[in-house]
C-alpha cells in the first residue's frame, strides 16, 4: 500500500471513533493511579462537553459511592457529577432490583466495604444482615473488595449461601493499580468466599457486558456508537467487546504494548494515554 493509501486507511479508521455518540472510561488507570491525577482528563473532558458527546465513568471499584468519586474526582480538579459514576455496585443494585425472583425487602449479607451496603440500600427496599444476624436469614450474599476481610466474614458468607442465599460478586479483579505498584482486588475476597462454599457467584462487573449494557442506556446511544476507553485487556476491553462496543485502550494502567502484542484480546484503538486520545479524536491523529 502507498504511504497515501496508508494515511487514508487511518483516518478511515480513526473516523469510527470521531462518530462515537458516547463515552465510557474507567478510572483506576485511566483517569488516576491512586491519588495521581493522569494527564489530558480535563482537556479530554472539555472537548466530549464542547461536541456535546455525553460521557460516564464506569468503574469495577465497589469501595466508594458515587458521590466519594465525585469529591475525590474534585480533590483532583475534575468536575463530574454523580449521575455520571457507574460503579459494579449500582450495576448490581440494579440487577437486584429488576430480578423478579428477588424479594423487594431482600436481605442482603454484605462483604466489603461500607459503601456497597449503603448504594444496595439506596433508592431499595433492601435489608443488610448486620453482623450479630444469623447469616442463615440471607436472601442473598454480595461480595466485593474488603480491606478489612476476615475469616469470620468469609464463614458468615458461606454459610448464608450453605443456606440457599444467591451469590453475587461485585467484580472479580484479581489486582488495582496504585501509584505505588499493585494491590489485590476483590477477586482475592471472592475466591475464599467461592472455595469454601463450592459455589461460583454470578459476576456484575467487567469483563462481564452488563456494565457496558447499561452505561450506553444511559448515554442514550447504541452500543455500538459508544466508546470503552480502559487500560485492562482482561476487563475494560473484554467486557466492552462482549457488548459489542468500541475499544480504546491506554497504556497509562496495567497493560504495556508487549501484553497487547501477545493478547487474543484486541482493542480498536491504543493510545499511550488520554492526550494522544484527544488528539485523534480532535482530528490531530
Amino acid at each position: 500500500m502507498s504511504d497515501s493509501g496508508k494515511k487514508e486507511a487511518i483516518t478511515h479508521h480513526y473516523d469510527r471513533l470521531r462518530a462515537a455518540k458516547g463515552f465510557v472510561f474507567d478510572m483506576d488507570g485511566v483517569i488516576y493511579l491512586g491519588s495521581r491525577l493522569l494527564p489530558g482528563v480535563n482537556d479530554l473532558f472539555d472537548m466530549l462537553r464542547l461536541r456535546d458527546v455525553p460521557f460516564v465513568l464506569g468503574t469495577n471499584n465497589s469501595t466508594a459511592t458515587q458521590q466519594d468519586f465525585v469529591e475525590r474526582l474534585a480533590a483532583m480538579g475534575v468536575t463530574v457529577s454523580a449521575d455520571q459514576i457507574q460503579t459494579s455496585t449500582t450495576v448490581t443494585r440494579d440487577l437486584l432490583r429488576d430480578d423478579e425472583s428477588i424479594p423487594d425487602n431482600a436481605r442482603i449479607l454484605c462483604v466489603g466495604q461500607p459503601s456497597i451496603a449503603s448504594i444496595l440500600q439506596t433508592g431499595t427496599d433492601f435489608q443488610i444482615v448486620a453482623e450479630d444476624d444469623d447469616p442463615a436469614s440471607a436472601n442473598v450474599v454480595v461480595a466485593g473488595l474488603d480491606f478489612d476481610f476476615t475469616y469470620q466474614k468469609m464463614t458468615r458468607a458461606v454459610s448464608a449461601i450453605g443456606h440457599g442465599a444467591r451469590f453475587i460478586a461485585t467484580n472479580a479483579d484479581d489486582r488495582l493499580p496504585t501509584e505505588h505498584g499493585y494491590q489485590p482486588g476483590a477477586g482475592a475476597c471472592i475466591a475464599g468466599i467461592a472455595v469454601a462454599s463450592r459455589v461460583q457467584p454470578l459476576i456484575v462487573g467487567k469483563p462481564e457486558p452488563l456494565m457496558m449494557t447499561k452505561a450506553a442506556e444511559q448515554l442514550g446511544c447504541h452500543i455500538g456508537e459508544a466508546v470503552m476507553v480502559g487500560d485492562r485487556l482482561d476487563t475494560d476491553v473484554l467486557s466492552a467487546q462482549r457488548a459489542g462496543m468500541m475499544t480504546a485502550l491506554v497504556l497509562t494502567g496495567l497493560t504495556t504494548r508487549q501484553m497487547v502484542a501477545e493478547s487474543e484480546i484486541l482493542p480498536d484503538f491504543v493510545f499511550e494515554d488520554l492526550p494522544t486520545l484527544l488528539q485523534a479524536f480532535a482530528g490531530h491523529g
